[in-house]
């Protein structure tokens, strides 16, 4: 008996789906874990992680984070970015919250948007969206990024805005943490991110969809 089966991974930018449930609730592809001390980046031609760099600062990721498949932060991105000059031509970045300890990368977890960190680096726009892990009820209280512990989003803020300090202080911090937002206005975002990967790679959703190198 014969099998039909895909013999390739899927790309995890261009070969995942953003989720049924998008925008309020999306596919999240994790590159790095709380416990990392070295910062993982997929690999944008093979699709696999690659080693970027030791984490800069002594700080480590407060939550899981990766990217959103099918996303891309361009000009309407920007558009929602007071001083942006540009997107960071980017998947969109997504930080995610579970209460149980997961310490695996490279895995998709679904995930509950509830609100995002607005950053500029260099003049670039380049959000974090905030969201729950979607199957972990112990945040089922949580709708909003308010309902969060602040010590949470303070940890997270601290990070994004020195993840790539130079520690010999010879060039400036780059990083511009200039505020967080609601689940409505993350909810924004994201539809601008794949509104900005339609634009530049194509319909996800049509055969011809480019594979797709920023």
């Amino acid at each position: 008996m014969s099998k039909s089966f895909d013999r390739f991974r899927a790309h995890p930018w261009h070969g995942l789906p953003v989720g049924d449930e998008a925008p309020e609730t999306v596919q999240a592809y994790i590159e790095i874990t709380p416990f990392d001390a070295v910062k993982y980046e997929v690999d944008k031609q093979t699709g696999y992680l690659r080693v970027d760099r030791p984490q800069g600062s002594s700080a480590l990721p407060p939550t899981l984070y990766g990217f959103i498949p099918r996303t891309y932060c361009g000009d309407q991105v920007a558009a929602l970015t007071p001083g942006a000059e540009l997107g960071d031509q980017d998947p969109l970045d997504i930080c995610v919250l579970s209460q149980q300890r997961i310490d695996r990368a490279d895995i998709v977890v679904p995930a509950r948007v509830v609100g995002g960190i607005q950053l500029l680096d260099g003049g670039e726009a380049d959000d974090k969206i905030v969201a729950i892990l979607a199957s972990d009820t112990v945040f089922d209280y949580a709708s909003s990024i308010k309902h969060l512990p602040k010590v949470v989003i303070n940890r997270l803020i601290h990070y994004f805005a020195t993840y790539k300090m130079d520690i010999n202080g010879v060039e400036p911090n780059a990083i511009e943490v200039t505020g967080t937002y609601e689940a409505e206005h993350a909810l924004k975002v994201i539809e601008a991110s794949m509104a900005d990967y339609e634009k530049d790679f194509g319909d996800p959703n049509s055969d011809r969809r480019q594979s797709g190198m920023a």
